[in-house]
């Protein structure tokens, strides 16, 4: 398996553990939470079952005594309620002899069809059965992690304080994402692995698609370019199955789709056109929880509260090509392939996979046990002119990591220009901020810097190779 060390541990204590366990997985849809389970029990449980997406109450009842049946309960009515369906699962465990009874409830939100009473039933079965003993593995996952959060983790009713064990599963590092290119025998070096991240971020099931034998840009035209693309509708599904009122979050995720700096809730209210609206603030907490975008707060002496941003790879990705693309050539990235509109989007692709690597570069940096908190930075100076820094790791140890992130094909050469603008803007931060902290300018390039005149700017270096450390 690749990757998933930590997570493979946890479950491992689980399983191992002397009292009954209640483990709830969580992630992006595709990320890999079926396979991670599935791979470390090989398929070995007592029961298991996955929910039936926009399924009736009828349907779920229906598949879930097909399991218990063929799991054992040989004999299973058929169920009129979720309390029977409990009450059967707790038979057919009671008759098991494994040391540790493994079940596994996939996809648990669609269970919870309206007026169900899914979770009443589900919460007798754990409280009122389940946890008393001491050989229940129960293990329950979903790609709806609103509900997830909502109903699981940080539920005020009867599953309050249940879980045991919470495993966000979180996209592949670069690391991770070599790894399994090697295993499908993928033959591209890590510039084109940073290519497909930048697209496809680093979601499982998007790396399994890709094909041995096939060019970066073969196989781009295949999944998002072709007639019959699997990659095309992705991002309809991606959000129907995450939220049960998909429109608003389209619509935020829209409005930042255009701003790379990212916006204030003040900013997106008016970027939709209304004053005030409480759904919104919902919307965006719940669009940050799933990881397609990242919150972060300016410096603390500057009132603009906290800016929200666009991270997700693929969305941004559709947004940009597959959204506005007419269809009328199937091998648009092959034949476009160094044009400055992709050599342009590498450039703003890169500094999104630098946010998603950011203990890489701390660990380059040598300030991995050092705290910091990261976010971009917005300012005006005196006569107006605006200043835009993408990634400030505001340390601990009274420093500032001001980083330049630069894709290139070769090495990177500074220009009087470029190190004129980087001294400017970290003065003016420095103004602006009123802070007392020495300021490291930080370079992180594809290949590194070539040496200049110029590039003494910069202070420290963090090269694609560094990204590439394991976490």
């Amino acid at each position: 398996m690749i990757g998933r060390t930590v997570e493979q541990r946890e479950l491992l204590r689980a399983l191992e553990s002397v009292q009954s366990e209640f483990v709830a997985l969580y992630g992006r849809r595709r990320v890999g939470k079926t396979y991670l389970v599935n791979e470390f029990f090989n398929g070995q449980f007592a029961f298991r079952a996955t929910g039936i997406e926009e399924g009736t109450k009828r349907e779920q009842l229906d598949l879930f005594r097909e399991e218990l049946k063929r799991h054992g309960r040989a004999k299973c009515p058929r169920l009129d309620s979720w309390i029977t369906a409990f009450s059967q699962l707790a038979d057919l465990l009671e008759a098991s002899k494994e040391r540790k009874k493994v079940v596994f409830l996939d996809e648990l939100p669609w269970f919870d069809t309206p007026c169900a009473g899914f979770l009443r039933a589900f919460e007798a079965f754990w409280n009122g059965w389940a946890s008393a003993r001491k050989d229940i593995l129960l293990i329950v996952c979903g790609s709806a992690t609103t509900w997830m959060l909502k109903k699981m983790l940080r539920a005020r009713g009867g599953l309050h304080n249940r879980v045991t064990v919470q495993l966000p599963i979180a996209p592949f590092t670069l690391k991770e994402c070599e790894d399994y290119a090697a295993f499908k025998n993928l033959a591209y070096d890590r510039g084109q692995i940073a290519e497909c991240y930048m697209a496809m971020g680093g979601v499982a099931y998007y790396w399994s698609l890709l094909r041995e034998g096939e060019s970066v840009a073969q196989s781009f035209d295949r999944l998002f370019f072709g007639e019959s693309s699997v990659m095309r509708d992705e991002f309809k599904r991606l959000f129907s199955s995450l939220f049960r009122m998909e429109r608003r979050h389209v619509e935020i995720v829209r409005a930042l789709g255009g701003r790379k700096a990212g916006m204030t809730r003040a900013e997106i209210l008016f970027e939709l056109g209304e004053k005030s609206n409480g759904d919104v603030s919902e919307c965006l907490e719940e669009l940050v929880e799933c990881g397609f975008l990242r919150r972060y707060n300016q410096p603390a002496k500057v009132k603009r509260g906290a800016v929200y941003q666009l991270v997700d790879n693929y969305v941004l990705f559709y947004f940009q090509f597959i959204d506005a693309w007419k269809g009328n050539d199937p091998q648009f990235w092959t034949h476009h392939y160094t044009s400055p509109k992709l050599n342009a989007w590498r450039g703003v692709s890169f500094e999104r996979v630098c946010f998603w690597h950011i203990p890489q570069i701390k660990a380059a940096l040598g300030i991995s046990g050092v705290g910091a908190d990261v976010y971009s930075w917005r300012g005006k100076d005196s006569d107006g002119r605006g200043a835009q820094i993408d990634m400030l790791i505001d340390r601990d140890d009274n420093t500032v990591s001001v980083c330049e992130m630069k894709y290139a094909q070769d090495e990177y050469e500074m220009t009087e220009e470029e190190a004129t603008r980087i001294r400017r803007r970290s003065a003016l931060f420095l103004s602006a901020t009123k802070s007392r902290k020495a300021i490291q300018n930080v370079l992180v390039s594809s290949y590194g810097m070539r040496r200049s005149r110029y590039s003494g700017v910069i202070h420290r270096e963090v090269t694609l190779d560094d990204l590439f450390r394991e976490a």
